[in-house]
């Protein structure tokens, strides 16, 4: 399973390095599409069926909380576009999508953001579930430490058993930086997302704490060898070292780039769309 986590750390690599890159790359071929609506942010991934990533687009947006849409012609308008994007740098024309939502949530509050720029919801998938099967895993929990929530999935024998979502994430990390450094929220969370002195870590580490003793509720009925980690959250300064220090008897793992695994995830659970009509006249 580790080596699956390296060559997934390496596509990982490859969708960081194209975020919002508009450069005209035609392609032709069988491609997949997933849309991630986070409580800070909206990814759309485009793969190719192999799930090597073709186009990544992100938009750090204010737009749902707790899974449930706050703004939804912002959520929608960031969609159209995100699409409209990778449509054009890759020449292609976007059918359908696969879309996520937290557990225990609503899954249409997902599916009508995504079908309102017109297009298709071909798949729909809790965000931890959607991690787990893209690293195939048999015996193990994903940890998805998201905007607003924490979502947990425990998977024996490769079927997700157990999937929970708690109120809690990146979110009350950011307030906790606020209160204590006295500043706007906006300032907190740009420390949050770029902090890499271990000063934010310090500050937060009851609150990761909190995350795990959350997770340890969830999974004790189960004792899961190894915890996988996602969401950006994961990528804060120490995060791992403080989350994995709570679980004497597990494996914690953690992506290279944890903030684009579940929408790749997401993307990699799409169905195929047919072969694009190319437009590059």
């Amino acid at each position: 399973m580790k080596n699956n986590i390296a060559e997934v750390n390496q596509l990982l690599a490859a969708a960081k390095a194209m975020v919002n890159d508009d450069t005209v790359q035609p392609y032709s071929g069988p491609f997949k599409v997933g849309v991630d609506l986070g409580t800070a942010d909206i990814q759309t991934v485009v793969l190719d069926p192999h799930n090597r990533p073709l186009a990544c687009y992100l938009d750090w947006a204010d737009v749902v909380r707790d899974g449930v849409v706050v703004n939804y012609h912002g959520a929608c308008r960031i969609v159209r576009e995100q699409l409209r994007r990778a449509s054009e740098r890759l020449g292609i024309n976007i059918e359908q999508a696969c879309t996520s939502f937290p557990p225990g949530t609503d899954p249409r509050i997902s599916i009508n953001v995504v079908e309102s720029a017109g297009i298709k919801v071909s798949n729909v998938i809790d965000e931890p579930s959607s991690v787990a099967a893209l690293l195939h895993l048999q015996d193990a929990a994903v940890v998805d430490i998201g905007g607003g929530t924490t979502g947990t999935a425990i998977i024996e024998q490769g079927k997700v058993v157990k999937s929970v979502d708690d109120p809690t994430g990146g979110h009350h990390i950011t307030l906790t930086l606020a209160g204590h450094h006295s500043l706007e929220y906006e300032e907190a969370e740009l420390l949050k997302r770029e902090d890499d002195s271990g000063a934010a870590f310090t500050v937060v580490r009851p609150v990761i704490a909190k995350m795990a003793d959350l997770v340890k509720a969830h999974i004790a009925e189960y004792s899961p060898p190894t915890i996988y980690l996602t969401g950006g959250c994961c990528a804060l300064f120490g995060f791992t070292t403080a989350f994995a220090a709570e679980f004497t008897d597990i494996e914690v793992i953690a992506p290279s780039h944890p903030l684009f695994l579940t929408p790749l995830a997401i993307a990699a659970f799409a169905d195929v769309n047919a072969v694009p009509q190319a437009r590059m006249g």
